[in-house]
């Protein structure tokens, strides 16, 4: 699986440039295998993201900016959603990645509690 990062080389805009450098370095951090497929050089890949990216998550006008991001076929998403996968530890899941071996995997957040009450207190409370 390789994870394709969908960018412009020659974009005007810094915040772009900067976001796009944030998820390129990231993915070299982890040693993710990742290709960039430059969207202002070549039509076909700015053809193709534009056409892949699901309609839900593009913006009003419809043109989705780069960074986005896919594993091979499948979108996995922009710099927003890559962020904050980035902040909550769940960057391989985001990817569709398993994580590395003896790497931690967070685990879900939802918990229950049980507590155990004398039968007498439970009486008491209920009546």
């Amino acid at each position: 699986m390789v994870i394709k990062v969908f960018l412009a080389t020659s974009s005007g805009s810094t915040a772009i440039k900067k976001k796009q450098q944030d998820v390129v370095g990231f993915l070299e951090a982890l040693k993710v295998e990742y290709a960039e497929l430059d969207i202002a050089c070549n039509e076909q890949n700015r053809m193709w993201m534009r056409q892949n990216v699901p309609e839900e998550k593009k913006p009003s006008n419809g043109i989705p900016l780069p960074p986005q991001i896919f594993n091979e076929e499948s979108y996995c998403g922009d710099y927003d959603t890559f962020f904050d996968a980035k902040e909550d530890n769940t960057v391989y899941a985001f990817l569709g990645l398993p994580p590395p071996p003896g790497s931690k995997v967070r685990a879900d957040l939802s918990f229950s509690f049980y507590v155990f009450l004398p039968t007498s207190y439970i009486t008491c409370l209920l009546n």
